[in-house]
C-alpha cells in the first residue's frame, strides 16, 4: 500500500491519499445506495481537500454542507448547487445568503428563529427556500459524548415537543417551502440498532406530519457509519449493504419520496494516512517515549475525543517489539497519540503511519504553536 521508498523523500509530517481505496469505497457507497434508490451527499466536513472533493463530485455524490465556506468549496470543485444541502445550528446571515443566491437545494433548518431569518433574507431577494427541519429524534447512538447529537440535551435539531411550535411557525412564513425532515444521530456508530430506531421515530413523525396534512418529500437520515480504526487493512471499505439495508428495511418510502444520506466518515475515513518520521527516541523514568514531528496540529482525534488510531513503524529495521507512548512535538500534555503500545524498536529518522487520518484529519489541521500546515500527496500522483 505504501510506496516506502517514495515516501522518504518527502518532507514531513504529510497526509498520503491512496486514491484508489477511495474511488473503489465511492463506488460501494454508490452501487448499495443505488440499490435501494437513495441519495448521497458527502459530508465535506469530513475532509476538504480540493481534490479529494473533485473525485467524490465526479463519482455523482451530491454535497453536504455546514458553512459558506463548505458550500463554496463544494462549488469550486464542481457539485451542482441542486444537490447542496446546507445544516449547521449556527447559519450567519451571509451564509444563507450565499446559498439563496446560488439557489442550493435545502437549508436543514434547527430552531425557530432560523426559520424565520431564512424567510426574511429569502424576502428580500423575492426568492422561497427549499427547507427541511433538522429533528432531534432523541435516539442515543452510543458513541462518544462529542460525536453524540440526537439526544434531547444536544445542541443540534429541533426537540419533538417543540415541533408543534415550528410547524404553526411555518405556517406562518411566505418565503420558505418545507420539503422534508433532516436527521442525524452521531458519528462513528459500528453498531446499526440505534439506526432502526430512528427509522421507527422517523415513520411516527412521518404518520403525525400526515394528520396535519402535511406530507414529506424527502427524508434525510444524515450520516453516522463507522469505520474499522483498529484493523484498517481487514476492512477498508465499510460494509455499507449492511447500513442501507437497515433503512430499506426498517423505513418504508412512500411513493414519490425520497432518501437521502450524507456519509463522510465512511468515505475517506481509511484512504488517509498522516506519515511523520521520529525525531527522538526518548527514556523518562518509567515510560519510553517516541516523539514525532507530527502532533495534535495535524491530527486532533486523540486529543479531543480519546480516538485511537493504528500506528505502524513503516521502516523499523528489527521485529523485536518495544513498548513505547507515541507522542507529539506540541507544547501541550494532551499532545499524545498512543500509550503503552507496541512497536517494532524504533529509532530516530523511522517512518511512522497513522492511518484511518482520511476523515477529521487535514480538515481539522491548525497552525498552533506557528506550525506550518502540512502538504498532501496521492498515491496515483507519486
Amino acid at each position: 500500500m505504501f510506496p516506502i521508498e517514495k515516501l522518504k523523500d518527502l518532507r514531513t509530517p504529510f497526509y498520503f491519499y491512496d486514491t484508489e481505496l477511495l474511488n473503489r469505497t465511492l463506488q460501494a457507497a454508490l452501487s448499495e445506495a443505488v440499490a435501494c434508490g437513495y441519495h448521497l451527499h458527502y459530508a465535506v466536513k469530513a475532509n476538504a481537500n480540493p481534490r479529494i472533493l473533485a473525485m467524490i463530485q465526479a463519482a455523482g455524490f451530491g454535497a453536504d454542507c455546514v458553512s459558506g465556506g463548505e458550500i463554496q468549496a463544494a462549488l469550486d470543485a464542481g457539485f451542482s448547487a441542486d444537490k447542496v444541502v446546507f445544516a449547521g445550528v449556527g447559519k450567519a446571515d451571509w451564509e444563507i445568503n450565499l446559498g439563496l443566491d446560488h439557489n442550493i437545494f435545502c437549508f436543514n433548518v434547527e430552531s425557530i428563529p432560523e426559520l424565520q431569518v431564512i424567510d426574511e433574507l429569502a424576502a428580500a431577494k423575492a426568492q422561497t427556500a427549499r427547507v427541511a427541519l433538522r429533528i432531534n429524534p432523541e435516539v442515543d447512538a452510543h458513541t462518544h459524548a462529542h460525536i453524540t447529537t440526537g439526544k434531547k440535551e444536544n445542541k443540534f435539531g429541533i426537540n419533538l415537543d417543540r415541533l408543534d411550535a415550528v410547524l404553526d411557525t411555518l405556517a406562518g412564513l411566505k418565503h420558505v417551502q418545507l420539503i422534508g425532515l433532516h436527521f442525524h444521530i452521531g458519528s462513528q456508530l459500528l453498531d446499526l440498532e440505534p439506526f432502526q430506531l430512528l427509522c421507527d421515530r422517523a415513520k411516527t413523525l412521518q404518520e403525525s406530519l400526515l394528520k396535519r396534512g402535511m406530507r414529506v418529500e424527502h427524508l434525510n437520515f444524515g450520516g453516522g457509519l463507522g469505520i474499522d480504526y483498529e484493523q484498517p487493512d481487514a476492512h477498508p471499505i465499510p460494509d455499507f449493504k449492511a447500513y442501507f439495508k437497515t433503512f430499506h428495511d426498517y423505513f418504508p418510502v412512500a411513493p414519490g419520496q425520497q432518501v437521502h444520506f450524507e456519509p463522510g466518515r465512511s468515505i475517506v475515513g481509511q484512504c488517509g494516512t498522516l506519515i511523520s518520521k521520529v525525531l527522538y527516541v526518548k527514556e523518562g523514568s518509567v515510560k519510553k517515549f517516541v516523539v514525532l514531528d507530527a502532533g495534535f496540529t495535524e491530527l486532533l482525534r486523540p486529543a479531543l475525543y480519546e480516538a485511537s488510531h493504528l500506528i505502524e513503524n513503516l521502516t523499523a529495521p528489527t521485529h523485536e517489539k518495544v513498548t513505547y507512548d507515541v507522542v507529539g512535538p506540541i507544547c501541550e500534555s494532551s499532545d499524545c497519540f498512543a500509550k503503552d503500545i507496541q512497536l517494532p524498536q524504533t529509532q530516530r529518522g523511522d517512518l511512522v503511519a497513522l492511518r484511518s487520518a482520511g476523515a477529521y484529519g487535514e480538515i481539522m489541521a491548525s497552525q498552533y504553536n506557528c506550525r506550518q500546515l502540512p502538504k498532501s500527496y496521492f498515491l496515483d500522483l507519486l
